[in-house]
C-alpha cells in the first residue's frame, strides 16, 4: 500500500485505528470504509505512534481505540494532544463471537478497529492527570493489603501443614496468633520460614499506616469528603476510594452513565419482544463496586428506607442480589446529594 501524500488519498476520509497495547510493542490495524488498509507493529512509544498516524493518513480524520489496562492513559492523552480522536474501552465490553475465541495481537487490533468504525465501542471515563495521581494512594493501599493477606495465608498454610492449626480453627490471623505458632514450632526451619513471612507482614503494616495518614491529609482538602461521609456505610477509607475513583458525581450526566461506570447495570438479554435482565455486567470499576456492596450492608442497618427496600427484595431474589440493588440505590442517592449540593438525607432507624 502506498502512503503517499501526493495523491491525497486520505484527505477528507475517516480512518479507524485499533491498537493492541503491550509492554514493549503496539500492534496496530487501520480500517477505512470497511476495508483493512494497513497492519503493522511498532515500539510502545505514544509519541512515535502519533507521528506515524499523522504521516500515514495525512489529511484524514483519525479515530483510535485501545483497551484499558496496565498502560494507563498516557497513550490516550498523547494521541488527543496530537489532534487524533482517541477512546479507551473496557476489555470486557468488546464483543466476542461464540466460535471465534482465538486471540492474536493483530486479530485483537482488527476487532477493535472494526467495532470502532461500526460505532459499537463505548469509551470509559478518563480521569484527569491530577485525579490519577490522587488515586495512587487508595489503590496502593488496596494492593498492600492484598500482599498482607497473602503473607497471612502463607503462615496459616504452614501451620496447617505441620498440624499446628486444626482444620476447624477459624481464628483471624493476628500477630498474637503467629507468636503462638512460633512458640509451638516443631523445628528451627519452621520458625525461620514463619518469621520471614511475619517480617514482611509487619513491614506492610508500617507502609499501610503511612499511606493511611496521607489519605487523612488528602481528605481534609477534598471538597467531596463531606458528602461522601454523610452517606450511611461510608467510612473514612470508603470515602477516599469513592472520591478518588468517582470525584464529584454531579459530573455524570445521568444515573445510567454512573451505573455503567460502576458496573452496577444489570446485563440484558433480548430476543424478539422479550427483554430479560440478569446479573450486573461487572464491566465497570471493580473497586467502586466492591466498596459500595460492602457499604450497603452497613447502610441497611442505619437507613430505614434502604432496610425496607432490602427486605422487600430479599425474599424473592436472595441476599446477594438484594444487597447489589441496595448498592445501586445508595450510589444513586449519593449522586443526587452532589447534584443538590447537600449532604445525604437519611431516614434513620430508631
Amino acid at each position: 500500500m502506498k502512503n503517499s501524500s501526493a495523491d491525497n488519498q486520505y484527505v477528507g476520509k475517516k480512518v479507524f485505528i485499533g491498537i493492541d497495547v503491550h509492554k514493549r510493542t503496539y500492534s496496530v490495524v487501520s480500517v477505512m470504509e470497511g476495508v483493512v488498509i494497513k497492519k503493522w507493529q511498532t515500539s510502545a512509544s505514544p509519541e512515535k505512534l502519533a507521528t506515524q498516524l499523522k504521516s500515514y493518513y495525512l489529511g484524514a480524520e483519525i479515530y483510535t481505540a485501545y483497551e484499558a489496562g496496565f498502560s494507563g492513559f498516557v497513550l490516550h492523552r498523547t494521541l488527543e494532544l496530537a489532534g487524533i480522536n482517541s477512546i479507551v474501552v473496557n476489555p470486557g465490553s468488546i464483543e466476542v463471537a461464540v466460535h471465534n475465541r482465538v486471540k492474536t495481537d493483530k486479530r485483537d487490533a482488527l476487532k477493535i478497529a472494526t467495532l470502532l468504525e461500526a460505532k459499537r465501542l463505548r469509551a470509559i471515563r478518563i480521569p484527569s492527570e491530577e485525579n490519577e495521581q490522587e488515586r495512587i494512594l487508595s489503590r496502593t493501599r488496596e494492593q498492600l493489603i492484598g500482599e498482607r493477606s497473602t503473607m497471612q495465608n502463607m503462615i496459616r498454610m504452614k501451620g496447617h501443614q505441620f498440624g499446628l492449626i486444626a482444620p476447624e480453627d477459624r481464628r483471624t490471623m493476628s500477630h498474637l496468633f503467629v507468636a503462638e505458632l512460633i512458640e509451638a514450632s516443631p523445628s528451627p526451619e519452621f520458625s525461620l520460614a514463619i518469621n520471614a513471612y511475619w517480617k514482611i507482614w509487619k513491614s506492610l503494616d508500617a507502609e499501610i499506616k503511612i499511606i493511611e495518614q496521607e489519605l487523612k491529609k488528602q481528605a481534609k482538602s477534598d471538597p467531596n469528603e463531606k458528602i461522601y461521609r454523610s452517606a450511611p456505610g461510608i467510612g473514612p477509607i470508603s470515602a477516599r476510594v469513592l472520591s478518588n475513583e468517582l470525584g464529584d458525581m454531579s459530573q455524570f450526566a445521568n444515573e445510567r452513565q454512573l451505573f455503567s461506570y460502576t458496573g452496577l447495570t444489570p446485563s440484558e438479554h433480548s430476543s424478539g419482544d422479550n427483554i430479560r435482565r440478569g446479573h450486573i455486567t461487572r464491566q465497570g470499576n471493580r473497586r467502586v463496586r466492591r466498596i459500595l456492596c460492602e457499604s450497603a450492608w452497613t447502610a441497611i442497618k442505619k437507613d430505614k428506607e434502604l432496610r425496607e427496600f432490602f427486605e422487600r427484595l430479599c425474599s424473592r431474589t436472595g441476599k446477594k442480589k438484594a444487597i447489589v440493588a441496595v448498592a445501586h440505590k445508595l450510589i444513586g442517592r449519593i449522586r443526587a446529594a452532589f447534584r443538590q449540593g447537600s449532604i445525604y438525607q437519611m431516614n434513620i432507624i430508631s
